[in-house]
């Protein structure tokens, strides 16, 4: 079953994001108050603990929630395998899957934290199509 983990927010881009006990998520915009909200295709960032745990084998030091600035981490699901259009409905929210990965910007603060980034490569974007709250616990459902 898979699940939200946690919901983290960050005022600046390209920093790790800050866990928060749960979100407001507007339609077609984002996580009300990050920096990454907007009228644009990667509203929302998910990451997989399953993907933290990977960069902790590697050797990765003082990884929690959110340091991959993902607004959603989560936990039981391949985020990664989803395809571009899935409809996920988590917690309140109705989301929808615009992008696999992305490229590692310059400087990236994650990067120069722990060595790698596993965004790039497992991490996943989404739009709102229904907006609504989240929290640590909420279940992420696929939608047919």
């Amino acid at each position: 079953m898979a699940k939200v983990l946690a919901v983290n927010i960050s005022e600046k881009k390209g920093v790790p994001k800050k866990g928060i006990p749960e979100g407001n998520f507007i339609e077609d915009f984002g996580l009300e108050g990050d920096a990454h909200a907007g009228k644009w295709h990667r509203q929302v960032s998910l990451l997989g603990v399953e993907s933290v745990n990977k960069m902790k084998e590697m050797g990765a030091k003082g990884l929690c929630t959110g340091k991959f600035a993902e607004n959603l981490t989560t936990e039981g699901i391949n985020l990664w395998e989803l395809p571009i259009g899935t409809k996920l409905r988590i917690g309140e929210t109705i989301q929808e899957v615009t992008q696999i990965g992305k490229e590692c910007h310059a400087g990236c603060a994650i990067r120069s934290l722990v060595g790698d980034c596993i965004m790039p490569r497992e991490g996943i974007f989404t739009k709102v199509l229904t907006g609504g709250k989240v929290k640590a616990g909420d279940l992420i459902e696929i939608i047919e």
